[in-house]
């Protein structure tokens, strides 16, 4: 895999569509890594229907943060299990 990295990037010197998605103060600086990405066959994508099953939720607006207040009660935030 090819990439770049450019650290220490002052957030005002990012594109606007990047700056945009970022919720950061106009002085703040990052790193920005640039990956090539592999394409992916057709056959391989899953045909589970499980797969994408909350992607259309309108009532779940962050849906990594809903399922992480789901199993909150099962795992520490290390990611071992609550013993009952």
């Amino acid at each position: 895999m090819n990439a770049i990295v450019i650290e220490h990037v002052p957030v005002t010197e990012l594109p606007v569509a990047w700056r945009d998605r970022l919720t950061l103060a106009a002085g703040a600086w990052v790193t920005v890594r640039i990956e090539t990405e592999t394409q992916t066959d057709a056959s391989s994508q899953t045909t589970d229907p499980a797969f994408g099953l909350w992607r259309d939720r309108d009532d779940i607006v962050d849906v990594e943060a809903h399922v992480r207040g789901l199993r909150a009660s099962r795992f520490s935030v290390d990611g071992s299990r609550h013993q009952p």
